[in-house]
C-alpha cells in the first residue's frame, strides 16, 4: 500500500480528490493520513467525503476513515466500471469538486454513465459551475475527453440544492497536450441571477463589458435569470474563445454591489490574458491529473499555484509521469 501524506503541500482536499482519483485509474490501494491537516477544520468536510464516496462507488473500492472529520483513510479500488451515480452532498458543498474528483477516473470506465450531484453550484473557493462547461471541459476536449455537462437547478450557500448532470464517454487513451501560446478572438460569459432581480444580472455584465471593450475586446455576455432555487445568488463568468481558454468571475454578495462583481470578473480575466498563457491559474492545477495519464505534453500557464505543485507531486508518486518546470511551461514525459 501507498504511503501519502495529506499535509504535503497545499495540503487541502485537492490532494484526498486527485489522489483516490488517479489511485482508483491505476488500481493502487493508498493510506492517507493527516488530511486537510493545514486547514481551521482539518479532516473531511461533507464535500471531501461525498468525493471519494463517488470515486469508491466507481471503482468499487474498499474504503476506511470514511466519515465525517477524519484525518486518516485507506483506499483499495477494485474494478472500473461504467455505473450511474447520484451524489448529494445535502449543503452548499461544491458540486464542481465532487466532479472533479469522479471525472478523473470515469474516463477509465467500462462504459457510459451519467453523475448526477446536487449541492452548491456557484460557491467560493472553487470553480463556478458555468467556469466548469466553458473553460474546464473545452480544454479537456482538445486531449479526447467527452463528457456533457447540464445545469437543472443553481445552489448557492448557504442552502445549497443546485442540481448538475454529467455525462461522460470513455476515453482509453487521451492525447498529449501542446498548448504554449494564448490567441483571443473574442471574449464570452454567462452573468446570472437567481431569486433576484433581472437588473443585477445586467448590471454585473454592463460592468464588466465596459472595461472589456475599453481594452478593445469584442464581447458577448449572456444574461440568465431564474426564481428555481432554495435561496437568492448571483454572478458572472467569463472566458477567451480562441487559441487557449482562461477565465475570470466572481460571486455576488449581501451588501456587494452589482457593478463590483462585474468589474471583478473583468479584472481577474485581464490578469489572465496579461500573462498571456493559454492556461489560467486555475487550470494549471485541474489540467496535471489528465497530463500525466496522456504523457508527452507541453502547456504553458499563468502561474505555478501551491496546488499545482501538490498536484504534480500526487500524479508523479501514482502514475510515474515525470513533470518538468520552466519559466511557466509545463513539460511531461
Amino acid at each position: 500500500m501507498m504511503e501519502i501524506d495529506g499535509s504535503y503541500g497545499e495540503g487541502g482536499g485537492a490532494l484526498l480528490r486527485v489522489a483516490t482519483a488517479l489511485a482508483a485509474v491505476t488500481g493502487k490501494s493508498i493510506h492517507i493520513d493527516h488530511i486537510r491537516a493545514n486547514r481551521p477544520k482539518p479532516g473531511l468536510m461533507p464535500q471531501h467525503l461525498h468525493a471519494v464516496k463517488a470515486v469508491s462507488q466507481l471503482s468499487q473500492a474498499r474504503v476506511k476513515g470514511l466519515e465525517i472529520g477524519s484525518e486518516d483513510i485507506e483506499f483499495h479500488p477494485q474494478k472500473l466500471e461504467g455505473q450511474d451515480l447520484t451524489v448529494d452532498v445535502k449543503t452548499a458543498g461544491s458540486i464542481s469538486l465532487v466532479l472533479q474528483a469522479v471525472m478523473i477516473p470515469a474516463m477509465r470506465a467500462e462504459k457510459p454513465f451519467k453523475v448526477t450531484v446536487r449541492g452548491g453550484t456557484d460557491v467560493r473557493w472553487s470553480p463556478l459551475w458555468d467556469y466548469l462547461k466553458n473553460v474546464t471541459l473545452p480544454l479537456l476536449g482538445l486531449m479526447g475527453y467527452q463528457a456533457h455537462l447540464e445545469l437543472e437547478r443553481r445552489g448557492y450557500y448557504p442552502r445549497g440544492g443546485g442540481l448538475v448532470h454529467l455525462e461522460i464517454t470513455p476515453t482509453p487513451h487521451l492525447q498529449g497536450l501542446k498548448l504554449t501560446h494564448l490567441r483571443v478572438k473574442r471574449i464570452r460569459g454567462v452573468s446570472h441571477a437567481t431569486c433576484l432581480p433581472r437588473h443585477v444580472a445586467q448590471r454585473q455584465a454592463h460592468r464588466a463589458r465596459q472595461i472589456l471593450t475599453k481594452m478593445g475586446y469584442d464581447v458577448d455576455i449572456r444574461i440568465e435569470v431564474s426564481q428555481d432555487a432554495l435561496g437568492p445568488g448571483s454572478g458572472i463568468v467569463l472566458w477567451s474563445e480562441g487559441e487557449g481558454r482562461v477565465g475570470g468571475s466572481a460571486l455576488g454578495e449581501r451588501g456587494k454591489r452589482a457593478e463590483k462583481v462585474g468589474e471583478e470578473a473583468a479584472q481577474e480575466l485581464l490578469f489572465h490574458l496579461d500573462q498571456a498563457a493559454p492556461l489560467d491559474r486555475y487550470l494549471s492545477d485541474q489540467i496535471i491529473p489528465y497530463l500525466a495519464l496522456a504523457g508527452d505534453s507541453q502547456v504553458k500557464v499563468a502561474q505555478i499555484t501551491p496546488h499545482t505543485l501538490t498536484n504534480i507531486h500526487i500524479a508523479q508518486l501514482l502514475t510515474g509521469a515525470r513533470f518538468h518546470i520552466n519559466d511557466g511551461v509545463i513539460r511531461v514525459d
